[in-house]
């Protein structure tokens, strides 16, 4: 499973607008390219301007295999008809949120090690969890890894899909499909290939596939 998480401030534009539009653009070219899930994780914007990228990228990727989750912000995500949302770590219980949305919906959570992960799996309602920061990132600068030993003891642990967060890279694709994970979550990888042509993205995100699979 690939899952893209959305930060406009890596990517390269000439403005706050503008860094909205490229984070939109980024979407279209995930949904294009088959990617699970986008992970709308967009601080610092008001409701309505969150809500309308949201209902944007919603529009962009019907008729696709893409799903769009809304980081936290259940409100938004029902609002503009996304497909789920993201917990954090601090969020409500995922029961709660199944309260309010339907059975389809997908729920997820962050976790960042594996007594967290046991506490949320048996809160049950959840789809999967994202394990991290597994590697060093620029997403969490100070942040002390957990390492590729814990993501795989945290897949053989858990009763849930794991994704493995923070530090991913093209290079470490083939390392975090060893674990047992069951996918990945990136801010950076995936801003790298914002600005490559389409048919190049699509590529690139062929061949992680593919490395997976190896």
């Amino acid at each position: 499973m690939l899952c893209l998480v959305t930060d406009r401030a890596r990517l390269r534009s000439g403005g706050r607008e503008d860094a909205v539009g490229a984070t939109l653009a980024l979407v279209r070219s995930a949904a294009a390219a088959g990617i699970d899930l986008v992970q709308i994780r967009e601080t610092g914007l008001t409701d309505r301007a969150l809500g309308a990228l949201v209902g944007r990228a919603v529009e962009a990727a019907r008729g696709t295999s893409t799903r769009i989750l809304v980081n936290d912000r259940i409100d938004i995500a029902l609002a503009h008809g996304a497909d789920g949302v993201h917990l954090k770590g601090d969020s409500v219980p995922a029961a709660r949120v199944r309260e309010h949305a339907g059975a389809d919906w997908i729920v997820g959570r962050s976790i960042h090690g594996l007594d967290e992960g046991r506490a949320a799996a048996a809160g049950g309602a959840l789809d999967y969890v994202s394990l991290g920061t597994v590697f060093a990132t620029l997403s969490k600068p100070g942040r002390r890894p957990l390492g590729a030993e814990l993501l795989r003891q945290a897949t053989e642990a858990l009763p849930l899909p794991v994704l493995a967060i923070g530090g991913v890279t093209r290079e470490r694709v083939s390392e975090i499909a060893a674990s047992g994970a069951a996918g990945v979550a990136a801010i950076g990888m995936f801003a790298d290939l914002a600005r490559l042509p389409q048919a190049d993205f699509s590529a690139s995100v062929a061949a992680l596939r593919a490395a997976w699979r190896r």
